[in-house]
């Protein structure tokens, strides 16, 4: 065991401590939920000030604090389903900053902070690379279209100046999470205008090769996590092919059900990693 100067919590040194997973909606949620057995509202939620779209869950029988004594701050008492909250925290990467910002800075106010971030849900995939049903673990998160338009293309925030598009994982976790799920690796395109076109589609590989999927939430999760120091993931079933817009394309619930599917086999990656080692 470790005592963490300035924060007082004692911590497994060879355990992950609380994580958090951002979906978007509810569905999402619910699918993530389920492959720990079903959570349900802790009977002192409010208690983390976190409400709304950003209100916690967490499994059946926990406290809002996810357990107990050395349970609740990640001790060796804790397994993964005791140290896992998951929140529905918006559409979009600007909503999605917000509610896990609140979620995150609530925790810490009440001495029990967040040792991973985890954005994930359904996304849209690069054919033929990332096939409808599949899982994909961002080994980079990217800000899109985030930047201008000019005469010569698009220039991003960081070609201007301004700041970052990009945010890492830790190489160690994508690796084992992908691992354990059997999920394909590479970048994640977090977009606020969902793909509906051959030509944008085209357009968005040729700047990113090594994309897979595109989403909404998973830049906004993780400015979140690293305004606090906390690692990120994201985490995508791929529900429809990105490119022209065809709704009878889609296979929303064969994503929902990979997306179960593969958090269910997350348990041992997320009890044995420890972010304090890396």
């Amino acid at each position: 065991m470790e005592l963490q100067a300035g924060e007082g919590r004692v911590i497994a040194a060879a355990g992950l401590g609380r994580v958090l997973v951002a979906t978007a909606v509810s569905v999402e949620r619910d699918a993530v939920a389920e492959a720990f057995g079903g959570f349900s509202p802790g009977s002192d939620d409010e208690a983390l000030g976190v409400v709304g779209r950003a209100h916690p869950f967490r499994p059946s029988g926990t406290t809002a604090h996810g357990g107990s004594g050395a349970a609740a701050h990640g001790g060796s008492g804790a397994t993964a389903r005791d140290r896992i909250d998951v929140i529905d925290a918006g559409v979009g990467p600007a909503l999605a900053a917000a509610s896990t910002a609140s979620a995150l800075t609530a925790a810490s106010l009440q001495g029990t902070p967040y040792d991973l971030v985890v954005s994930a849900g359904i996304g849209g995939g690069f054919q033929p690379e990332a096939p409808v049903g599949a899982l994909v673990v961002a080994d980079e998160i990217v800000a899109a279209d985030l930047g201008a338009e000019t005469p010569d293309g698009f220039l991003s925030v960081t070609e201007l100046g301004f700041g970052t598009v990009r945010h890492h994982p830790p190489e160690d976790l994508v690796r084992r999470v992908a691992d354990a799920a059997g999920a394909r690796t590479g970048a994640v395109l977090t977009v606020s205008t969902v793909t509906g076109t051959a030509a944008r589609a085209t357009a968005l590989r040729e700047r990113h090769p090594t994309a897979l999927a595109e989403a909404m939430e998973g830049f906004g999760v993780a400015e979140a996590a690293g305004a606090h120091g906390v690692p990120v993931l994201e985490i995508r079933a791929i529900s429809n092919p990105v490119g022209p817009r065809d709704r009878a394309a889609w296979r929303i619930g064969d994503a929902l059900a990979a997306l179960t599917e593969g958090f269910g086999k997350l348990v041992p990656v997320l009890e044995s990693w420890n972010r304090h080692d890396q």
